[in-house]
């Protein structure tokens, strides 16, 4: 691991600052982590909209202006929008850092934005098409409604709505101070950094944080059973899983973790082997422990050909009964310490993707060392704490297996 100084604040306007500083770093990175979840279905359209600008084009500068300033400073600016967040990210040369900061600030306070739109279509822009969803989309909400409740963001369908789209007053209420992270990575000292940043971003005001951020499910556990779901569209069997899991950071977790790996997390990992190359059932398998805002659960997700569903649940239920009453082997584990250990250094690899996990870490609550630390974290694990994790979360009885195919098996 490269040697940084981590130093955080909070600015007066309520920014979560991280400032980590690499002596001698070329580049300097910089991400602008907002809370973006769909909350509100009548919002969708908006946020679509309001996402598709942002970063794009100012009131002072159009969209060859932003680009042509990018690239004098010799960088890149770039926005993505997940299921909680909506990140600005740059890159630039070191030297660029306080005019990146200044561009940044630009795009954040001053974006180019469309009048309202009416969903009519009588004024401004089309706003986006609602489209049905499809069979992994449905997949998907059916497992988390039935494993975790409704209603909740993440398993309602979102309706077309007929309200205007007031994309600017969606700015003003998303794009704001409080709740947000700001990181930066550069070698330049924390106190020359956060001048900048207050110089650039202190007239950034709101009236308070956004409220875009996903509430608990109405239940933290999951309801196990068998759901089976058919669809005469769907061109393969799905299989996804919840079960019961630990966040990270806290105490468990890593444990878990290790059993996840064992179980699905790597090419020689028991589902793997079971499911592709002893039984042909499955081309895509993979086990892991989702975790946001919602909660946190242990999910196997499995894809296969049509009419294979119900035999891919059979083996993967068989595959959890095995682990979580046997427990793994010391080579297993040894060999799943090793994959954590070497995914963790390869989310390292560059100071870009360092940059981009550490401004997640922070934004999802965990510490911003969390990562860098975690290897040591792994050699605490022992065998046993293992086989314990194991025998209580991959409980088959304590989950959920729910498919989606276009016939019965």
């Amino acid at each position: 691991m490269r040697t940084a100084e981590t130093f955080r604040t909070v600015l007066p306007n309520g920014l979560d600052t991280v400032l980590v500083t690499v002596p001698g770093a070329p580049l300097a990175e910089i991400r602008l982590v907002l809370p973006y979840a769909r909350t509100e279905p009548g919002l969708a359209a908006a946020q679509e909209l309001l996402a598709a600008h942002l970063g794009t084009a100012t009131t002072t500068r159009d969209r060859q202006a932003v680009a042509d300033r990018a690239a004098d400073l010799g960088g890149e600016f770039s926005t993505v929008v997940t299921a909680e967040q909506l990140v600005l990210s740059a890159s630039v040369l070191a030297e660029g850092l306080r005019e990146a900061l200044e561009l940044l600030a630009d795009l954040v306070l001053r974006p180019a934005l469309p009048e309202t739109v009416a969903r009519d279509g009588h004024r401004g822009p089309t706003p986006p098409a609602s489209h049905p969803a499809g069979p992994r989309t449905t997949l998907r909400r059916a497992q988390l409604r039935h494993a975790f409740g409704a209603p909740h963001p993440l398993v309602d369908d979102t309706p077309d709505g007929t309200a205007a789209l007031d994309v600017r007053a969606l700015h003003r209420r998303a794009v704001v101070p409080q709740g947000a992270v700001l990181l930066v990575m550069s070698g330049e000292a924390p106190e020359r950094v956060r001048a900048a940043v207050e110089a650039e971003l202190g007239e950034w005001t709101g009236p308070g944080p956004s409220g875009l951020v996903l509430p608990p499910f109405p239940r933290a556990e999951p309801t196990p059973g068998r759901l089976a779901l058919h669809a005469p569209d769907a061109d393969q069997a799905s299989l996804l899983t919840a079960g019961p899991a630990i966040p990270a950071p806290e105490p468990g977790h890593t444990a878990l973790h290790l059993a996840q790996v064992v179980l699905g997390g790597h090419a020689t990992s028991r589902l793997t082997r079971r499911l592709r190359e002893r039984q042909g059932l499955a081309y895509a398998v993979d086990a892991s422990i989702r975790q946001n805002g919602a909660g946190c659960w242990l999910e196997i997700d499995c894809v296969g050909a049509p009419g294979t569903g119900d035999r891919i649940a059979d083996e993967v239920t068989a595959c959890l009964a095995e682990l979580a009453e046997g427990g793994p082997t010391p080579e297993e584990v040894r060999r799943a310490r090793r994959y954590a250990a070497g995914f963790t250094r390869f989310a390292l690899a560059t100071r870009a993707e360092e940059a981009s996990a550490l401004a997640g870490f922070v934004a999802g609550g965990l510490p911003v060392d969390w990562l860098t630390t975690y290897p040591d974290a792994l050699a605490e694990v022992t065998d046993a704490h293992v086989s314990e994790a194991a025998a209580h979360y991959l409980d088959p009885s304590r989950t959920l297996v729910a498919t989606l195919d276009h016939r019965p098996s």
